[in-house]
């Protein structure tokens, strides 16, 4: 919990110590997650050269998400958030070694591949609402929307440097590597680093000087975990604001495909793989540092609505690229774009929740981000299968630019939001 602050000095983000703790946590949490993903994506796809396996790898992070994720919700509300965090990095911890282990044996295969992905999911049901609730709770409400932008920046510069990590150590582990028949010693060497990244993140989470600032809740139960539903469903501008980005994400997005891209398509391998996986955080990083020092003062649903159809016509460019450079600076500007929509979104939702409710609005909020990523590598996979990959990214790409077209109509009032903050 953050120290009073005198009058006589504005608060800073820089003396927000507990702040910066959990900000150095979360680049190594969500770089480490990243690795996974990529080792996940690249191995599945070597041991099944299936786009609906690859689709597949999202449903199974979804479904779990889906189910956990309200009741996490009431659980981050009514209990310790930092460790309720520190579970979530030591269940992805697990996945990494047996991952790590199986790999290494030469006894992973497709079916434990999707077994682990249920247990990320799992993971990140409770992660995401647990990190929705921490922030706030550690800087003063005149910094949260700063907080927000540099927080959506650093997980962006995560997103860098983890798969173009991950990539480059499969690469080179697997030529440097050897061991048991039929062993994959790229995965090895991603999933262990992984491992290692988690339990720096798990310390870091632990040594946060927090304390929770209410009551607990009731006892669980159907209207205690279901009131962050009933909360955004009566405030339109957070609805929309929510909503927008579950359906755009999951028309728009490409991540489940770019596996097929970077060997089919684009010609390049694993280390190819990261640096496509990298390339949206990159855009994502130089929008989060502009929005961390500037912020976005005016017209705030005019630029998410926008942003997200700058997101929708850069997944189109990507579809139609057949370099590796087009390819990249079309996910940038997509990552960018995305950028927008993060900050705007998380800081609307943040600076209208009470305290007490974080927990829940967090979870509702993490399942529609679920919803957008993990459900959409599904869409994306199932119409990779019957379109090809290129046709599915640009039919998505269309889509989000219809969906920011019917929002605008069937929200006017977040087309006319002007301040983050409701004045």
């Amino acid at each position: 919990m953050p120290d009073s602050t005198p009058d006589t000095a504005a608060p800073r983000l820089r003396d927000q110590h507990d702040y910066l703790r959990l900000l150095g946590a979360r680049i190594s949490g969500t770089a480490a997650n990243q690795m996974l993903m990529v080792a996940l994506g690249w191995q599945v796809y070597d041991i099944t050269a299936s786009a609906w396996a690859l689709g597949l790898v999202g449903l199974a992070q979804f479904l779990p998400a889906l189910l956990f994720t309200l009741p996490a919700g009431h659980l981050v509300d009514r209990h310790d958030r930092r460790w309720m965090l520190v579970g979530s990095l030591l269940l992805q911890a697990v996945v990494a070694s047996v991952l790590a282990t199986g790999s290494a044996g030469g006894w992973v295969d497709a079916r434990w591949i999707l077994a682990t992905s249920v247990l990320l999911g799992i993971a990140r049901a409770v992660q995401m609402p647990a990190l929705q609730a921490l922030t706030p709770s550690l800087v003063p409400a005149v910094l949260l929307p700063r907080a927000v932008a540099a927080s959506s920046s650093v997980m962006q510069g995560a997103i860098v440097i983890g798969p173009a990590l991950g990539g480059a150590i499969y690469a080179w582990a697997s030529v440097a590597g050897s061991g048991h028949l039929g062993a994959s010693p790229g995965a090895v060497g991603v999933y262990g680093v992984s491992l290692l990244m988690l339990l720096l993140s798990m310390v870091a989470v632990a040594l946060l000087r927090y304390r929770a600032r209410f009551e607990r809740t009731a006892a669980a139960s159907w209207d205690s975990v279901t009131a962050g539903l009933r909360f955004i469903w009566q405030r339109p501008v957070m609805l929309g604001a929510i909503s927008l980005d579950l359906f755009a994400v999951l028309l728009g997005g490409a991540t489940a495909l770019l596996p097929i891209f970077a060997r089919d398509i684009l010609q390049t391998g694993p280390r190819g793989l990261g640096l496509l996986r990298a390339a949206p955080a990159v855009g994502a990083v130089v929008v989060g540092l502009w929005l961390a020092r500037r912020g976005i003062q005016r017209h705030a649903g005019a630029w998410l609505l926008g942003a997200v159809a700058v997101y929708g016509t850069a997944t189109i460019g990507f579809g139609l690229a057949r370099t590796m450079p087009l390819a990249l600076l079309m996910l940038a500007i997509a990552g960018a774009a995305d950028m927008f929509s993060i900050v705007i979104r998380q800081s609307l939702v943040q600076l209208e929740t009470p305290d007490d409710m974080r927990g829940r609005v967090g979870a509702v909020n993490s399942v529609f981000i679920g919803a957008s990523n993990q459900l959409g590598e599904f869409e994306s996979g199932a119409t990779a299968a019957l379109l090809g990959p290129v046709g599915s990214v640009l039919l998505g790409g269309a889509g989000t630019i219809v969906v920011v077209l019917l929002w605008w109509r069937l929200f006017p009032a977040l087309a006319r939001r002007d301040r983050l903050r409701a004045e």
